[in-house]
């Protein structure tokens, strides 16, 4: 049985009902057929998403680092032109706990059509996404907008104040309401689609005739009957369809993948009431706690659950992203339009008294405290990160590997988060202290010229 369907029978478990479409979405799919024709030579013996940018990273790496990231388990990547590459690169790996599949089309069959060849696997409800753009955006608040009123089709848009290359998407009240065809003559600003979407399976049955465009054939159709949804998002967009625009990708993306953290300590979040907290029958967030994940996810951070204890490596803790507390969490947290990145926990009782936090310490499994774990999996950016801590032992440790202690005092975990980031009133106040300095406003980490 594959790694993804354990996950799925495991969240089944957890909430007492399958993983619906009004749980939280498993499954991305990606469309990496394009033949990248404007660019020419550029890519005339290599699939347009698997272009290079910076060394051996290739444009689909970063798709696929956001994808898994945000906690979508089943990502399945539908391959045509040169799909062989694609199959050879991918098929079969993991990403930072997701599994990567390919499938290929046995010929160009559209970005509508393409879905026919995934229909057995598809899930009622799934993100999908174009394998040659990049769109950060907060995933999870996307599927937070398409669970509003069950729409068919939920859209990620961008406003451009040059739309030509793109064609226009008209939005009222939330509602896709016209598709204008794209124009290069007319240099107008508005509101383009993005390229990334959620989807019922339901959509696969109206790719016909083949081959079928999902963008001029489906959403047409759908938008008819009132079943598309939009949502503008402002973050860094790139597509790589031209010369001009690939050049751009390969200057900025090096940098746009760089981001801070915030590192919440698992009592930061967890409301330990109810014994250890660390099964899913006793999750529950403490005030706030998903409105921070969530405004952390929005303005582009990192967000990693730091549990310092000794001694909890077992099968119903937070160690391993497929155990059901860490299931139950991210489905908590994705209800709510939020994520975690990662979680880190502590493996081993360290022996001997006066041992030094995990946090910054070996922690007896890879050599390297909690913090240095994540600094070496994740392009992680030590400017403007810092660790949002309940005792003043976790704050110090954060600061002897050079992160800022915030140390939580009593209201909600959102105002607290807030305060530090300088967008409720500036420097921290009496709620968010760190010990023995103040915590600097920090700007949003995506601000790319």
């Amino acid at each position: 049985m594959q790694l993804h369907e354990l996950r799925r029978r495991k969240l089944a478990m957890v909430t007492g009902a399958p993983a619906t479409v009004r749980e939280p979405i498993r499954q991305a799919v990606v469309l990496v057929g394009g033949r990248g024709t404007r660019l020419g030579e550029l890519a005339r013996d290599v699939p347009k998403p698997l272009l290079p940018i910076d060394g051996d990273r290739v444009f689909l790496d970063y798709i696929l680092e956001s994808v898994a990231r945000h906690g979508y388990f089943d990502v399945v990547l539908l391959a045509g032109h040169l799909g062989e590459q694609v199959e050879s690169r991918y098929a079969g790996r993991t990403l930072h706990g997701s599994t990567l599949r390919v499938l290929r089309e046995p010929e160009p069959l559209g970005t509508g059509g393409a879905l026919t060849v995934a229909r057995a696997v598809l899930d009622d409800a799934f993100l999908m996404m174009n394998g040659d753009a990049l769109f950060d955006i907060n995933l999870r608040a996307l599927e937070a907008e398409a669970s509003v009123d069950g729409a068919t089709a939920t859209l990620a848009l961008k406003a451009l104040d040059d739309t030509g290359r793109y064609g226009r998407v008209t939005v009222e009240d939330g509602r896709v309401v016209a598709f204008v065809e794209k124009d290069p003559t007319v240099r107008a600003p508005g509101t383009i689609n993005g390229g990334i979407y959620v989807l019922r399976r339901s959509v696969v049955d109206l790719a016909a005739p083949l081959p079928c465009s999902i963008e001029r054939d489906v959403f047409p159709l759908l938008v008819t009957r009132g079943e598309v949804r939009g949502r503008v998002f402002d973050d860094y967009f790139i597509d790589i369809g031209t010369p001009e625009s690939l050049a751009r990708g390969r200057a900025e993306l090096p940098a746009v993948r760089v981001r801070p953290a915030v590192f919440l300590v698992r009592d930061a979040v967890l409301d330990v009431g109810r014994g250890a907290a660390t099964r899913a029958d006793d999750l529950a967030l403490v005030d706030g706690a998903a409105e921070a994940v969530r405004h952390l996810n929005d303005r582009g951070y990192f967000v990693f659950l730091v549990d310092d204890r000794p001694g909890i490596a077992r099968g119903d803790d937070m160690h391993d992203d497929s155990t059901p507390f860490t299931l139950a969490l991210r489905a908590c947290l994705a209800r709510a339009g939020a994520h975690v990145d990662g979680v880190y926990a502590a493996s081993c009782q360290r022996s001997g008294t006066g041992a030094r936090s995990t946090i910054e310490q070996d922690d007896g499994v890879s050599g390297a405290g909690l913090l240095h774990r994540a600094f070496a999996e994740w392009p992680i950016a030590r400017a403007g990160s810092f660790l949002v801590a309940v005792k003043p032992a976790e704050a110090a440790a954060a600061a002897r590997v050079g992160l800022p202690g915030v140390l939580c005092g009593r209201g909600r975990l959102d105002t607290i988060v807030k305060t530090a980031l300088g967008t409720s009133g500036g420097r921290a106040g009496a709620g968010c202290a760190a010990p023995g300095s103040t915590t600097e406003s920090i700007s949003d980490p995506r601000d790319v010229s």
